[in-house]
């Protein structure tokens, strides 16, 4: 493919008259009127390619096939034939004019037959034909294979659709939630364009209404991120970069400041799109001269991925219904099983009960069916959550006490609670449930521990502090407080802080007790307090276990704020919990739990008193801990930790406390190379290193050097060694023998010629004699090329050139 070429040279960049090929005159632009011109230009050219011969038909499957060419999209064609002969040679003239002009083709050569054959073995295929449209030759052979290809997948599509399901779970193993993802794949992703083909051939077999309105419109808005995409970066891509989002939502015409949303309106929120629309009704005007918010388009993006996959999910399990065969009762009709109260399990999904549906239902009807659901594992039906949405009053303020009880089950049934919380979601019931809900949608977090959005987050956290629910007095607390503990995020301010009174204004909504919402708040306010100070502070200081027992008040809260804890390390991700940080939690927990109990503060361990007693310096080894003390100054820690270095020890741990006026340094350490070193030679190291001696600092310099290889030559081949010039290190200009401040005269190592990289500055590039400069590129070893003039008492302590 070629880049974008305006029609016109009098054309601005950014034109909406531009194209991707100049050679099939293929326009640019984002939208589906783009698409469509698109695929009417490669069918003009390609008509032209082929000549006019019986019994041959060209036919265009994938995104030509359904006229949503993307800019810089593949061709994927397939010449039909009925057997004529010197089919070899009509496609190669065919095939090569579209590599010549930079297309990206792939073809096939098949009879009817061949390519039946094909689809019948392979559902890829089978797929592809389901889009297959004819471009040019003849109508009677390709409608002979459209039509034979579209009743064998609704002859086979049931069975096809397990091994098709196989590849497309292994997909997503490879590329990830599209959802969830900072940088995903629009296309291969799970909830991309390629689910939405697997929709599109559910549909086609009529096993269930797979293309809904909200998944059309979703489909519409990921065709227009990938035009923008393209367009954008010039060429074909399918993974949303970071470096090229905010253009992408430029494109778009997602602002920061959006036209059409209110100035109160929730961060993130995107004005009404209707679908089928241009994108620049949509979106406003786009031009790529403007930044777009990224953030924005994530969460675009995130919501339609999450309808299509499910949508996919839904309809999936349609198809397995109907792999499996319905349980039927004597009367023929499905069997239908008693679940919760007003619920009612129908051909393996939940309903509600005839007696439910009324002119006004409960208002906690749509909380029960979601906690059934999370209990049972079974799915929520399509329709239920759709007369719910329309007909489910909401909730009062406070809420009653069943709709408590129901959130409460809904939060402590595991990993139950995720695919009810997403159904509910999908249809809108969350929002009245919990109106801050539309704010924390699909919010990206921009941090690479964090695996998930923001609102996925918060429910995965009240899944894993499900597991937690014997190791506190409330457990309700503790869900409620998983699932509101990040409520802050996306507003200005520590969101520890600014979650704090939100979540307690929920707890207060919901019915909870002043004294528990004002608990809920705490939580929120100190859910980071507990691995902060533990992986920051030293465990052993009393005025530490002090400070976070204060901040806690009782064991109640402590033991709340440590299941909470582990749920949200294990919600974000494997890289934010080790074991080494929870041993340090643990730890603690238990010294703030022992002075919650007692009102003690435990002493600090009492040192080793052959540390403390004796001439300085003291040095002990035992087994794989090294113990100094000596006199206290600046930099013990590291010149103790610099000594253990030079004898190939790695630091585990260290700990430097301050007795009397003696340090004691204790490190745990282990050989880097398996190999312990000698004792006495490590001992008598130690000691001249803390009494100053800078034989042992030399020697560490020296190793360093040694093992990072020879440096660049700074010099180069084929001139002789210029002598040395006497340069002044303040003033810079060579031509005077003294410095005017007095500063002397130092030597430096021969000068290359100047204008070369890393020669010195000439004469004629001095500006004043108070400040000197170099033109050209600066040096990355060493000092900067600017530098002020000093008097002697301050200038610099090390060579020009070292």
């Amino acid at each position: 493919m070629t880049s974008l070429t305006s029609r016109a040279a009098s054309e601005p960049p950014g034109s909406a008259d531009l194209l991707v090929n100049e050679v099939v005159g293929v326009p640019a632009g984002i939208g589906a009127t783009a698409r469509r011109a698109r695929a009417d230009a490669y069918d003009a050219w390609l008509a032209r390619l082929l000549p006019d011969r019986p019994g041959v038909a060209l036919l265009a499957v994938g995104g030509l096939g359904r006229r949503q060419c993307a800019p810089y999209g593949d061709l994927d064609l397939v010449l039909v034939h009925a057997g004529v002969p010197g089919i070899d040679e009509l496609a190669a003239a065919l095939w090569y004019p579209i590599w010549d002009a930079g297309l990206r083709l792939d073809h096939s050569v098949r009879t009817v037959a061949e390519a039946l054959s094909v689809a019948q073995d392979d559902v890829k295929v089978a797929l592809g034909l389901l889009d297959a449209r004819l471009v040019a030759g003849d109508p009677d052979l390709a409608d002979t294979l459209v039509s034979s290809a579209t009743d064998h997948w609704r002859r086979t599509a049931v069975r096809q659709l397990a091994p098709l399901r196989e590849s497309t779970a292994a997909r997503w193993q490879a590329h990830g939630e599209l959802a969830h993802l900072l940088e995903g794949d629009l296309k291969e992703a799970a909830g991309g364009l390629r689910d939405v083909g697997i929709l599109r051939a559910i549909a086609t077999a009529g096993i269930t209404d797979a293309l809904r309105p909200a998944v059309h419109a979703a489909h519409l808005r990921l065709l227009d991120t990938r035009d923008a995409l393209h367009q954008q970066v010039g060429r074909r891509v399918d993974r949303l970069l970071a470096q090229e989002r905010d253009g992408v939502a430029a494109l778009l015409g997602l602002r920061r400041t959006p036209s059409g949303v209110a100035e109160d309106a929730p961060p993130g929120t995107v004005p009404p799109q209707p679908a089928g629309s241009a994108p620049e009704q949509r979106y406003g005007p786009a031009s790529r001269g403007e930044d777009g918010d990224g953030d924005t388009l994530l969460r675009r993006v995130a919501g339609d991925a999450r309808t299509v996959s499910h949508a996919l999910d839904d309809a999936l399990r349609a198809t397995d219904r109907l792999r499996s065969g319905r349980r039927r009762g004597a009367d023929g009709r499905p069997l239908r099983r008693p679940v919760a109260r007003d619920v009612v399990e129908h051909d393996g999904e939940l309903v509600l009960a005839r007696t439910a549906i009324g002119a006004r239902p409960d208002a906690s009807l749509s909380l029960r069916l979601a906690a059934a659901a999370a209990t049972t594992g079974l799915p929520i039906a399509r329709a239920t959550c759709e007369w719910l949405a329309a007909y489910c009053p909401p909730l009062p303020t406070p809420w009653p006490a069943e709709a408590r009880a129901a959130l409460t089950t809904l939060l402590g049934a595991g990993t139950g609670m995720i695919p009810a919380w997403e159904t509910c979601d999908r249809y809108g019931l969350i929002d009245g449930w919990l109106p801050e809900w539309t704010r924390l949608r699909s919010l990206p977090q921009h941090n690479p521990v964090h695996r998930f959005t923001l609102d996925r987050h918060l429910v995965q956290t009240a899944a894993e502090a499900s597991r937690h629910t014997r190791d506190v007095d409330r457990p309700d607390l503790l869900l409620l407080g998983a699932l509101l503990h990040d409520v802050g995020k996306g507003l200005p301010g520590d969101h520890s802080v600014v979650g704090a009174p939100i979540a307690e204004g929920i707890a207060t909504r919901i019915g909870l007790p002043a004294a528990e919402a004002t608990l809920i708040g705490t939580l929120v306010r100190l859910h980071l307090v507990l691995p902060e100070v533990a992986t920051r502070r030293d465990l052993s200081d009393p005025v530490t276990i002090a400070r976070v027992a204060e901040s806690v008040g009782d064991v109640t809260t402590l033991d709340l704020l440590y299941a909470l804890v582990r749920a949200d390390a294990a919600a974000t991700g494997p890289a934010a919990w080790s074991d080494w940080k929870g041993r340090l939690v643990a730890e603690l927990v238990a010294r703030v739990r022992t002075t919650l109990d007692t009102g003690d503060v435990p002493a600090p361990p009492a040192p080793d008193p052959a540390l403390v007693a004796g001439p300085l310096p003291v040095v002990h080894l035992t087994g794989d801990r090294v113990s100094v003390a000596a006199a206290d100054r600046r930099g013990l820690l590291a010149t103790v930790a610099g000594c253990l270095a030079l004898h190939r020890l790695e630091v585990l741990a260290a700990d430097a406390s301050t007795v009397d006026g003696r340090a004691l340094v204790q490190c745990r350490v282990q050989p880097r190379y398996g190999l312990a070193p000698d004792p006495v030679a490590l001992s008598a190291d130690l000691r001249r290193a803390v009494r100053g001696d800078v034989s042992v600092t030399q020697r560490l310099r020296g190793r360093a050097l040694a093992a990072r290889g020879p440096g660049p030559n700074r010099g180069w081949s084929g001139t002789a060694t210029p002598p040395p010039t006497r340069y002044c290190w303040n003033c810079g200009p060579p031509t005077p023998p003294a410095c005017s401040t007095g500063s002397p005269v130092r030597s430096t190592r021969p000068a290359p010629r100047s204008g070369r990289p890393g020669s010195p500055p000439s004469a004629a590039t001095w500006s004043t004699p108070s400040t000197w400069s170099v033109a050209g590129p600066r040096r990355t070893n060493g000092p900067a090329w600017r530098q002020p003039c000093s008097p002697p008492s301050e200038r610099r302590p090390k060579d020009l050139w070292q």
